[in-house]
C-alpha cells in the first residue's frame, strides 16, 4: 500500500475542513437553542438558563457514550494502513448495536430521576420546571445521536470526512428553520411551542440525520448493521478503548458540572451569563476539533502503516495550524465583542456578567488549539489510558482546586474561567511531554539533524 503523504496543505484540508464544518454543525444545533429561546417574549432568561442546564447534561451523556467513536475509528483506520480492513467487517454494527442498548437504558433511567438530577445542578423554581420539559423531549434523540457518531467513526476510520459534512450541514440546517417555527409558531398553522419547540426540532433534526448515516453507510463503505454473532475479536479492545475513554470524559464531564453547578448558584443572570459563554467555547472546540479529526484518522492510518516519522510530523504541521486558526477566531471575537452576547440575550445584567468573562475564553483558545490537537493524535493510536490519566490530572488537580479557590475569594464567573485555563494549559502541556518522550527522542532528532 502506498504510503500516507502527509505534507500537502490540500490532503490536510480536504479531510479538515469537511471535519471543521461536521464538528461546528453539533454546537450549531445548540447555540441555536440557546439564542431563539433566549429572545423568547415571556421568561427568556430563565429559559436560556435552563436549555443552558438541560443542554449540558446532554452533552455529558453524549460526550461519554460517543467515545465509541474514536475508538472503531482508530481500529478501521489501523485495519486500513494494513491493507486488512475486510477482517472487521462485522465490527461496526456491533458496537452501533451497543451503543444504541447503553443510550436507551440511559435515557429510561435519568428520566425518573431527572428531577433530582437537575436539583444537583442547583435548579429551582421555574428554571427547573423548563429543564425537566426540554430534557424530556431532547433526550428522546440520545440514540440517534449514538447511532449517527458511531457511523461517523466509521468514516473517518475509513479517512472520509466528506459524508459526515454533508450529514450535519443536513441536520443543522434543518433545526435552524424548526427552530423558527416550533418555538414561535406560525399563526393558524402552528401553535408557539417555546422552549418544548426548540427540544423537538432537535430530536427531528437527529431523526433526518440518523436515516441519512443509514443510507450512506450501506452505499458508501464495505460496512453493514446486520448485527452477527460471535462478538469480533477486536471488540474487547475496541471496548476497552472506549471504556478508558469514558472514563476520560466522565472527568471532563465532572469539570463541566462543576461549572454550571457553581454558576447557577450565583444565580440565574449567572447561569444565563455562562451558557452563552460556554456555547461560544464549545463552537471554538468543535471548530479546532477538525484539525483533531485530521490527527485521530492519519495518526491510526500511519500507525498502521508503522510510519512513525510522519506522526511526528503531523503533529507539527497540525499545531501550526490550529494555533494560526485560533487566532484568526480569536479576532473576530475581539473585533465583535458586544454585539456576539446580544445575539443570545437583550438582558443587561446578562450582557455585563457575559462580557466580563468573554476575554477570558478567547485567549484560552491558542491553548485549547494545542490540547484538541494531540488529543485528536492520541486517540487515532489508541493510546486511551494516557488520555484516561491526563484529564482525571487536569480535572482533579487543576480544574477542581483552581476553582474552590476562586470560589472561596468570590470571583464567582472569573473563578470558573480560571479553573478552565488551568485545565487546558494541564491537558496540552501532558501530552506534549509525554508525545515528544514517546516520539521526538527516536524520530524527531533525526528530522531536526
Amino acid at each position: 500500500m502506498e504510503k500516507t503523504s502527509i505534507f500537502s496543505f490540500a490532503k490536510i484540508n480536504k479531510l479538515a475542513i469537511p471535519a471543521i464544518i461536521a464538528g461546528i454543525a453539533e454546537p450549531l444545533l445548540s447555540i441555536t437553542d440557546t439564542a431563539i429561546v433566549g429572545n423568547l417574549r415571556t421568561n427568556p432568561t430563565e429559559a436560556l438558563a435552563a436549555v443552558g442546564i438541560a443542554g449540558s447534561f446532554i452533552t455529558a451523556i453524549v460526550w461519554i457514550l460517543a467515545q465509541s467513536r474514536s475508538a472503531i475509528s482508530a481500529i478501521i483506520a489501523q485495519y486500513l494502513g494494513a491493507n486488512r480492513i475486510k477482517e472487521i467487517l462485522n465490527l461496526p454494527s456491533q458496537i452501533i448495536f451497543i451503543n444504541l442498548l447503553i443510550s436507551g437504558l440511559i435515557y429510561i433511567f435519568t428520566i425518573f430521576f431527572i428531577v433530582e438530577i437537575f436539583e444537583l445542578y442547583n435548579a429551582q423554581g421555574l428554571v427547573l420546571e423548563n429543564s425537566v420539559a426540554y430534557y424530556k423531549i431532547r433526550a428522546l434523540g440520545l440514540p440517534l445521536t449514538l447511532f449517527v457518531f458511531s457511523i461517523f467513526g466509521v468514516f473517518r476510520g475509513m479517512q472520509n470526512t466528506f459524508w459526515p459534512m454533508i450529514i450535519s450541514i443536513v441536520g443543522a440546517g434543518l433545526n435552524v428553520v424548526l427552530d423558527f417555527v416550533l418555538v414561535f409558531g406560525i399563526e393558524g398553522f402552528i401553535p408557539e411551542m417555546q422552549i418544548e419547540g426548540a427540544a423537538w426540532a432537535s430530536v427531528i433534526s437527529q431523526a433526518v440525520m440518523a436515516i441519512l448515516a443509514l443510507i450512506l453507510l450501506l452505499r458508501k463503505t464495505p460496512f453493514g448493521i446486520k448485527l452477527s454473532f460471535p462478538f469480533h475479536p477486536e471488540i474487547k479492545r475496541l471496548l476497552s478503548l472506549s471504556f478508558n475513554l469514558i472514563i476520560r470524559t466522565i472527568a471532563l464531564n465532572i469539570a463541566l458540572f462543576l461549572a454550571n453547578a457553581y454558576a447557577t448558584s450565583y444565580g440565574t443572570n449567572y447561569i444565563a451569563a455562562q451558557t452563552i459563554a460556554f456555547q461560544i467555547w464549545l463552537f471554538f472546540a468543535f471548530f479546532i476539533d477538525g484539525y483533531s479529526s485530521v490527527g485521530n484518522i492519519m495518526s491510526g492510518k500511519l500507525l498502521g502503516e508503522r510510519d512513525h516519522n510522519n506522526i511526528w510530523n503531523l503533529s507539527k504541521i497540525l499545531g501550526k495550524y490550529t494555533i494560526v486558526i485560533s487566532l484568526i477566531l480569536g479576532s473576530i471575537c475581539f473585533l465583535f465583542y458586544t454585539s456576539i452576547g446580544e445575539l443570545f440575550s437583550k438582558d443587561y445584567e446578562v450582557l455585563v456578567l457575559f462580557s466580563g468573562i468573554f476575554w477570558i475564553v478567547i485567549l484560552m483558545q491558542p491553548v485549547n488549539a494545542i490540547a484538541f490537537v494531540f488529543d485528536g493524535i492520541f486517540k487515532g493510536m489508541a493510546e486511551a489510558v494516557i488520555l484516561r490519566n491526563t484529564l482525571l490530572f487536569a480535572t482533579f488537580i487543576g480544574f477542581v482546586p483552581t476553582l474552590l479557590i476562586g470560589d472561596y475569594f468570590n470571583l464567582k464567573l472569573y473563578a470558573i474561567w480560571m479553573a478552565f485555563t488551568v485545565w487546558m494549559i494541564l491537558r496540552g502541556g501532558i501530552l506534549i511531554v509525554v508525545f515528544r518522550k514517546k516520539f521526538y527522542d527516536n524520530y524527531g532528532k533525526a528530522n531536526a539533524r
